[in-house]
């Protein structure tokens, strides 16, 4: 069964990524089709736009940013195919993550205002965030994409 490791908290500009360990996919598919590591790599290749189209569809929307920001990258190296995929929107880990309750205070005025207040306050006790994964989901569902993309190989 091929292993997937996701690394890193999802921070501005970091991103989380997944390794296939395809060694054994790809022995599997050499002795039974005589050398297909070409179509393990295609496997690996699909499997990162399924899970980037996946995280992207989990992604909550206000404006669109957010989801439009994700993007993936294959990394293969040797016999390790993997990729990266992650987004650079500074705002991203608040909403997988969600924030604890917070107090904000003005940074360059003495107060905060905004269309609606009654009037202007010192600071604002923020009660926080529910978290919203969309990443950690997308990636989980890295084995069941890999498994179908190479049964569709599998079956040509």
């Amino acid at each position: 069964m091929g292993r997937f490791r996701s690394r890193g908290r999802l921070r501005l500009g970091t991103s989380v990524s997944a390794n296939l360990n395809t060694r054994r996919y790809e022995n599997g598919l050499r002795r039974a089709l005589g050398g297909m590591s070409n179509d393990v790599k295609r496997a690996v290749d699909r499997t990162r736009i399924d899970v980037q189209n996946e995280a992207r569809r989990r992604a909550p929307v206000d404006t669109g940013r957010l989801r439009s920001s994700i993007v993936s990258r294959a990394e293969t190296s040797g016999r390790t195919a993997g990729y990266v995929i992650g987004t650079n929107v500074n705002y991203a880990a608040a909403v997988e993550y969600g924030t604890a309750p917070h107090v904000i205070k003005p940074k360059y005025k003495q107060a905060l205002y905004w269309p609606g207040a009654a009037h202007p306050v010192a600071k604002v006790n923020h009660p926080g965030t529910r978290a919203q994964p969309f990443m950690r989901p997308a990636i989980e569902m890295t084995e069941i994409f890999f498994r179908a993309n190479l049964s569709q190989i599998r079956g040509r």
